[in-house]
C-alpha cells in the first residue's frame, strides 16, 4: 500500500518552508551525456565502451565490472573522455572480458552510476539438437531440426549430400529457428541431411542424418487432422524474430489456421506464413504477448484439431514514476517515489553517491518508496533509483538537499493514543517545552508495530491543535506513533514513540475454496487461511452452507478456526451441489461467498481417472498459469478438460488438452476479479474426478503516474430536469493547455446506494450529456472528470438533483371491499407497488352491474394519504364493481382490475342517490359529462306536461268562443313519421320545461339502434336514454324559432319520435367512439378494463367517461349546455318540415340502419352501417 495522507495546509506549509530551495527542482549539476550499450566483440580485437558526464567541474569517471571498481592498466585503458578501452579482448578459461560494466561520474555534489552495458563475445557452441534419420512415404512430410547457442544468434541454412539445399521449390520450406520442412516427398528428396550455423565469430556443421522415402503401393486411407509439431511456449527479447511451427497431417492435407485465445486480431503488418502454416513475426513488442492457436482441420467438414502455445515478450525496465529532488531541514523527513516496468517486473534498488544505500531504522524502503526520517547533515548527496532485470538496467536520480537550522523547538511531549474504532485512533499531545512559539506545524508518523520494513506514514496538521483522529487504519493492528514539530527552517527531534491498537471487525471476506471429489458420494474442500489483512481480527469459526443445485433447502456446517479442509460424505451421486463459507471474529460473521458449483461424480464399476491436483497462479493481472498433477494410477489417461468462468458469470467452453500437458494459460482475463477454475481427466472409461478452485486476479500497474501534471476537473456542472427520468448535465471546461483530444466521464450514484451495479459511467467528448433512463422522484450525485493526452483529472464538485415524480405507473394495490353495514361497504388498498411514487389523489369508481352495462359510474375521490373509503347508500340485490386509480400532480394512473361486491336481498333502507351525488337532480344521472334521463323520470315529465298543455287548450277554446278570434303571431310546426296509434304531444309552456328539454335533446350524439331488436332504444356513446314498446310514440313538438340564425341541425334535432326518428346532434368534430358491442356488454370480460388519460377527460375501460372538472362542480356540465331553441317561425318552419320530409324519403329508400337479432352476436356494432354524421332520419319501425 503506497499511500501518502496529505492535507491542504501541508501544501501550503511546504511552500512556505521549501520555496527558497526550489531551485533544486531544476537539479542539473551531473548527468550523463553518453551511456555504455550492449556490444558484441571479436576475440583479439579492440573495443570501446562510451561514456561521457557532463556537470561542474571537475567530473571524473571510473569504472566497474560486475560491480566492482577496474583499475587503469595496459589492458584496461580510460581516455580523456571517459570512454573506457580495451586493445585486445580476451576470450580464455581463466581470464575473459566478458561481463556488465558501469561508469562512475563523481563531482563535488556527488557520484552518479551509470546503466549497466553488456559486453558479448562473439561465439557458437555445440549443437545441443542434431538432425535424426527420418523414414516417409512418397507424398507425405518430411521434418528435420537442429539447434546451436550462439552469440550473436546463428544463421541456419541446410546441405543436401554436403551441397547447398536448393529452396527454389514451395515444398521446401526453413524456418529461422533451424527447422527443415518438405511436403509431398518426391523420391528425388532422398538422401544425407545436415544444418550449417553461421554467426560473425565462426561457422559450424551438425552431424548428418539420412531421409528415406518409401514408394506408395496404394490408396491413402482417410485420416482426421493430427498436428505433428505444434507451437511451443517462448519467451523473447524486444525487437526479436518469433518462429511458432505448426505442422499437422491428415487425409486429405488439414487447413492451417492460426488465432489469438484472447480474440483480439493477429498484427497483420509484422506476421507472416511461412509454408504451409508457420507463423512468423517479425520486430515483436509487448503487444504480440498471448496464448496463440494453431487450427488445422480437414476441408469442408467440421473435423479439427488444435495446439496452443504462449508467448511472452520481454520488456526492458523502464522508469514511469521519477524521483524528485528535495530540499529539507535537519531532523525533517524526506520521500523518494520511484516505480519502474518491464517484463519480467524489475528490482528497484536505491544508491546514494553511486553506491547501494545502507537501510537501518532511520532510513527505509518500503516496495520501491525511499523514506528518510531524521535527517542529519551526511544525508545531504545524490540518490539514484535503479531499475535492473535481465533485459538490462535504467536509472533515474534526485538530490537531497540538507538545511542547517539553530534555536530548533524541543519534541512534542506526553503523546497519548486512544483507540476508537476498529479503524481510528486518536492521538493527543502536548506543546514542546522551549520555542513552542515558533511551532508552526506538527508532522504526525505512524507505522505498523508487527513485522519488518513497514511502510511509515505521515499526516500534516496546523499548530492550532494538539490532537488528531487517524482513521484509515486496519482493524485488529498495532500501531506506532510519533510526532515531529517544525518551524519556518527547521524540525525538532522525533518526540517519544507510544503503540496502540485497533479495535477486530468482521472479516473482509472469505477464503478461496478448492473442491476435489475422491469418490462419488464426496466432495473434499480444502482453503488457505486469510491473512490478517482480510481476517481483521483472530477467527473464531468457519460457517459451510451448502445445498443441491434442485432444492433450495440448505445445510450449513460450523468448522473451527483452525481448520483447512473438511470432507462432505453421503451426497448424491452425479449431482451437482452448491456450496459457500463464511468466516467470522469475535465481532461477528463476514457476508458469505458466491455459490460454487461442484458435480459429483457418476457411479461406475470401471475405474476412471482421480481429481488432480490444481495449482493456480497469476502470471499477469491479465492471465492465470494453471498447473496439475496426477497421482500414479492404473487409468491411462487420454486428455483433460479445463474450464473458468467469472464469479457471477457462465461458464466458458471446455478447452480439451493433451493427455502430455500439464499447464495452461489462461488469458483475456480482467483485473481484481475472482475466477473459478475446474479440471478433470479424461480416460476410455469416461470422465474423472472434479478438482475446482478459485483465484483472484491481481490490479495492473498502469503508466499514468508520470512527470506531468494531472489535467484540473471540470467546474461549473449543471443539471436540468427534461422529465421524471432524463436530465441533462453540463459542464465548463477547465483552462490548461492540450494538444489533443478531450473526452469526459460522467459518474451517476443514486444518494445512499450500496450496489455498485447501480453507479453508472458515461463517456463523452461534448460538454454535456444527457443522462436518460433514471428513476423518478430519486435524489442522484453526478460529478465529471476529464481525460486527456492518457492522464485524467480529479473528479468534480459533487452536483446533487433530485429527479421530478412521474405519474403512477401501476394501479392502488391489494384493493379489498367489504360490507361492513346492509348498505354500506369499506374499499381498502395500498401504495401502488413501484419506488418513490408520489400519490395525491386516489379516485374511486362504483356501480351496480346493471349501472355498469349503460355506463354510470359513481366517482368518489380520496388524498392521497388515505387507503380506505367508505361507499353507502348501496342497494340490496345488486353486484357492485369497484376500481381504483391513484394520481398526482404529473399525471393519472391506471384503474385497478375491478372488484365485485355482491348484496343479498333485505331491509336496508333503498336510497335514490349514491354517496357524494345529493347535488344531482333524482331525475338525472352524471356520467361521462352527460344527464340521463330515466323512464320514471321521463313519464312523469310527458304526463305533467301533457295536463299542462290540455288545460292551456281548455282555457284557448274558452276565450276563443268568447271572445274575438287572436291571431297566432305564427304558426306551430309539427313532424310525425307515420301515424300509428295516438300521440302525446307535449308543449314547453314555461322555463322550467323547456329546461328539461334542452338537458334532453343537446346531450345527445351518435346514436344507434338497440341491437337486440327487441325494442327501440336511442343509445349514445355513454349508455341508454330511453326505451318504449314499439306501439308507443313519442312526438316533441319543437318550441318557436325565435333566433333564425340557429343552424339547420339544431332545428332538425327538435322533431323527435320515438322509433320513428334517430335524433342526431353534433356541433363539435371528433365524435366520442361507439359503444361496445352487445356481445361484448353481455359476454364481455371486465375485468381486464384498463384506463387511459386522453386530454381532460379519464376512459374507465367501459362505456363510462368522467371529468373531473364536472364532478367537482356540477353546475359547469350545465352551463356546458347549446342554449334553448328559439320561438317559432313560419317560414323556417315550412322550409324545416320539407327538409325532413325529403330525409325520410331518403332514408326509407335505403336499407334498415339496424342489425338483425341474429347479427347482434355474430358482429360487433361497429360492423353495422351507420347513418352519416350532422344528419337527422326517420326510420320506419
Amino acid at each position: 500500500m503506497a499511500k501518502f495522507k496529505m492535507k491542504v495546509l501541508q501544501h501550503s506549509l511546504f511552500v512556505a518552508l521549501f520555496l527558497p530551495f526550489s531551485g533544486v527542482l531544476c537539479f542539473s549539476e551531473l548527468s550523463f551525456i553518453t551511456e555504455p550499450s550492449d556490444a558484441t566483440f571479436l576475440p583479439k580485437r579492440p573495443a570501446v565502451l562510451d561514456c561521457q558526464a557532463h556537470g561542474l567541474p571537475p567530473v571524473t569517471i571510473r569504472w566497474l565490472k560486475n560491480g566492482a571498481k577496474l583499475a587503469q592498466s595496459e589492458h584496461i585503458q580510460f581516455l580523456p573522455n571517459g570512454s573506457l578501452y580495451i586493445p585486445k579482448i580476451k576470450h580464455t578459461e581463466g581470464d575473459s572480458d566478458e561481463g556488465f560494466y558501469q561508469c562512475l561520474s563523481q563531482n563535488k555534489y556527488g557520484a552518479i552510476l551509470s546503466q549497466r552495458s553488456r559486453l558479448t563475445i562473439a561465439s557458437i557452441s555445440e549443437f545441443v539438437l542434431h538432425p535424426v534419420p527420418t523414414e516417409v512415404t512418397e507424398g507425405s512430410l518430411a521434418r528435420f531440426s537442429c539447434a546451436v547457442t550462439s552469440s550473436p544468434p546463428a544463421t541456419i541454412t541446410w546441405e543436401l549430400n554436403q551441397s547447398p539445399l536448393p529452396l527454389r521449390t514451395d515444398r521446401i520450406t526453413v524456418l529461422p529457428n533451424g527447422v527443415l520442412q518438405i511436403y509431398n516427398v518426391l523420391v528425388e528428396d532422398a538422401g544425407q541431411y545436415r544444418c550449417v550455423a553461421t554467426n560473425i565469430g565462426s561457422r559450424l556443421k551438425s552431424r548428418e542424418a539420412e531421409l528415406t522415402v518409401i514408394l506408395d503401393v496404394g490408396p491413402k486411407p482417410r485420416q482426421r487432422p493430427r498436428i505433428i509439431a505444434g507451437p511451443q511456449n517462448v519467451t523473447v527479447s524486444l525487437h526479436e524474430t518469433v518462429v511458432m511451427e505448426c505442422v499437422a497431417t491428415g487425409n486429405p492435407w488439414p487447413i492451417i489456421s492460426w488465432s489469438r485465445a484472447d480474440s483480439k486480431p493477429i498484427d497483420v503488418y509484422n506476421a507472416k506464413v511461412l509454408g504451409n502454416g508457420n507463423l512468423v513475426i517479425t520486430d515483436v513488442n509487448s503487444k504480440h504477448s498471448g496464448v496463440y492457436l494453431c487450427r488445422a482441420t480437414t476441408p469442408r467438414t467440421r473435423n479439427y484439431t488444435i495446439a496452443a502455445a504462449n508467448l511472452t515478450v520481454q520488456v526492458p525496465p523502464s522508469i514511469v514514476e521519477r524521483p524528485e529532488s528535495q530540499t529539507r531541514p535537519r531532523a525533517g523527513t524526506a520521500r523518494f517515489m520511484c516505480r519502474a516496468e518491464g517484463v519480467p517486473p524489475p528490482r528497484i534498488a536505491w544508491l546514494k553517491n553511486g553506491e547501494e544505500v545502507h537501510l537501518n531504522g532511520r532510513i527505509k524502503m518500503y516496495n520501491s518508496k525511499l523514506v528518510i526520517n531524521q535527517i542529519i547533515p551526511e544525508d545531504d548527496a545524490i540518490y539514484q533509483c535503479m531499475a535492473e532485470s535481465e533485459q538490462g538496467s535504467v536509472l533515474s536520480l534526485a538530490r537531497l538537499i540538507v538545511v542547517m537550522s539553530e534555536d530548533r523547538p524541543s519534541a512534542p511531549r506526553n503523546i497519548h493514543a486512544e483507540t476508537i474504532s476498529s479503524s481510528a485512533i486518536l492521538l493527543a499531545w502536548e506543546r514542546p517545552l522551549y520555542n513552542a512559539d515558533k511551532v508552526i506545524a506538527y508532522s504526525i508518523h505512524y507505522m505498523k508495530a508487527e513485522g519488518l520494513n513497514n511502510e511509515e506514514y505521515q499526516v500534516v496538521i496546523g499548530n492550532d491543535t494538539t490532537s488528531y483522529i487517524l482513521d484509515d487504519l486496519e482493524p485488529a493492528r498495532n500501531y506506532t506513533f510519533y510526532i515531529v514539530a517544525y518551524m519556518p527552517m527547521g524540525a525538532s527531534r522525533m518526540s517519544d514513540q507510544v503503540s496502540q491498537h485497533t479495535l477486530e471487525d468482521v472479516p473482509l471476506r472469505t477464503p478461496e475454496l478448492s473442491l476435489i471429489s475422491q469418490s462419488a458420494t464426496d466432495i473434499k474442500l480444502n482453503w488457505q487461511p486469510l491473512p490478517a489483512k482480510l481476517s481483521r481480527g483472530r477467527l473464531s469459526a468457519y460457517r459451510l452452507s451448502y445445498r443441491t443445485a434442485a432444492y433450495s433447502a440448505v445445510t450449513s456446517v460450523e468448522l473451527p478456526q483452525n481448520s483447512t479442509e473438511y470432507l462432505l460424505e453421503g451426497l448424491q451421486p452425479d449431482t451437482i451441489y452448491l456450496l459457500r463459507m463464511a468466516a467470522a471474529t469475535r465481532v461477528g460473521w463476514c457476508e458469505p461467498s458466491t455459490w460454487t458449483s461442484h458435480r459429483t461424480p457418476k457411479t461406475s464399476s470401471s475405474k476412471v481417472p482421480s481429481a488432480p491436483t490444481l495449482q493456480l497462479e497469476p502470471l499477469n493481472c491479465t492471465s492465470i498459469v494453471a498447473r496439475w498433477q496426477t497421482s500414479p494410477q492404473s487409468v491411462v489417461v487420454r486428455g483433460y478438460q479445463l474450464c473458468y468462468h467469472e464469479e457471477g458469470q457462465p461458464e466458458q467452453p471446455i478447452i480439451q488438452l493433451q493427455a502430455q500437458t500439464y499447464t495452461h494459460t489462461i488469458s483475456g482475463l480482467d483485473p481484481r476479479r475472482k475466477y473459478h477454475v475446474k479440471i478433470l481427466a479424461v480416460s476410455q472409461a469416461g470422465d474423472g474426478y472434479q478438482t475446482d478452485q478459485t483465484i483472484s486476479t491481481p490490479g495492473c500497474v498502469s503508466a499514468r503516474d508520470q512527470l506531468r501534471a494531472a489535467p484540473p476537473p471540470p467546474h461549473g456542472v449543471t443539471v436540468l430536469a427534461n422529465n421524471s427520468s432524463t436530465v441533462s448535465l453540463s459542464w465548463s471546461r477547465p483552462a490548461f493547455p492540450s494538444g489533443k483530444a478531450v473526452s469526459y466521464t460522467v459518474r451517476c450514484t443514486p444518494v445512499g446506494t450500496h450496489n455498485a451495479s447501480a453507479i453508472r459511467y458515461l463517456q463523452t467528448t461534448r460538454q454535456s450529456v444527457m443522462v436518460q433512463d433514471l428513476d423518478p422522484n430519486t435524489r442522484y450525485e453526478f460529478v465529471v472528470r476529464l481525460h486527456a493526452d492518457q492522464m485524467s483529472s480529479p473528479w468534480s464538485s459533487v452536483v446533487y438533483y433530485q429527479t421530478l415524480p412521474a405519474a403512477p405507473r401501476q394501479p392502488p394495490a391489494a384493493v379489498r371491499v367489504s360490507l361492513i353495514e346492509d348498505d354500506t361497504a369499506l374499499v381498502s388498498w395500498r401504495k401502488p407497488l413501484e419506488p418513490n411514487v408520489v400519490v395525491t389523489r386516489y379516485t374511486v369508481l362504483y356501480a351496480s352491474q346493471k349501472a355498469w352495462m349503460s355506463g354510470r359510474w359513481q366517482i368518489l375521490q380520496r388524498e392521497g394519504t388515505h387507503t380506505m373509503a367508505l361507499l353507502e347508500k348501496l342497494e340490496a340485490g345488486n353486484v357492485y364493481l369497484v376500481k381504483i386509480s391513484a394520481s398526482n400532480q404529473v399525471g393519472d394512473g391506471p384503474f385497478s382490475n375491478i372488484v365485485e361486491l355482491a348484496l343479498k336481498w333485505g331491509n336496508n333502507h333503498r336510497s335514490k342517490n349514491p354517496r357524494h351525488s345529493d347535488s344531482f337532480p333524482d331525475a338525472a344521472v352524471l356520467s361521462d359529462g352527460v344527464y340521463h334521463i330515466d323512464q320514471r323520470s321521463m313519464t312523469g315529465i310527458i304526463v305533467g306536461v301533457s295536463i299542462a298543455l290540455a288545460c292551456i287548450v281548455m282555457c284557448a277554446l274558452i276565450l276563443i268562443s268568447k271572445g274575438r278570434p287572436r291571431k297566432s303571431p305564427s304558426p306551430k310546426v309539427t313532424a310525425a313519421g307515420a301515424a300509428e296509434g295516438p300521440h302525446a304531444v307535449l308543449s314547453v309552456a314555461n322555463e322550467l320545461q323547456r329546461e328539461n328539454v334542452e338537458a334532453l335533446i343537446p346531450m345527445i350524439s351518435h346514436h344507434f339502434l338497440d341491437t337486440k331488436g327487441e325494442a327501440n332504444m336511442v343509445i349514445n356513446t355513454a349508455g341508454p336514454i330511453s326505451s318504449k314498446n314499439q306501439s308507443k310514440r313519442w312526438l316533441l313538438l319543437k318550441r318557436e324559432i325565435r333566433n333564425p340564425a340557429e343552424s339547420d341541425a339544431e332545428r332538425r334535432a327538435s322533431l323527435y319520435e320515438a322509433g320513428k326518428t334517430v335524433l342526431r346532434y353534433d356541433e363539435q368534430l371528433g365524435s366520442a367512439p361507439l359503444p361496445p358491442s352487445s356481445r361484448e356488454i353481455i359476454y364481455g370480460p371486465y375485468h381486464s378494463e384498463s384506463s387511459q388519460a386522453s386530454g381532460g377527460s379519464r376512459g374507465t375501460g367501459d362505456s363510462g367517461n368522467y371529468s373531473n372538472e364536472e364532478t367537482s362542480n356540477p353546475s359547469t356540465s350545465r352551463s356546458s349546455r347549446p342554449g334553448s331553441f328559439g320561438s317559432d317561425d313560419g317560414a323556417a318552419a315550412a322550409e324545416l318540415k320539407q327538409s325532413f320530409e325529403v330525409e325520410m324519403e331518403e332514408t326509407l329508400r335505403r336499407p334498415l340502419h339496424r342489425c338483425a337479432p341474429g347479427a347482434a352476436r355474430r358482429a360487433p356494432v361497429s360492423e353495422c352501417p351507420r347513418p352519416p354524421p350532422h344528419t337527422s332520419q326517420a326510420v320506419g319501425s
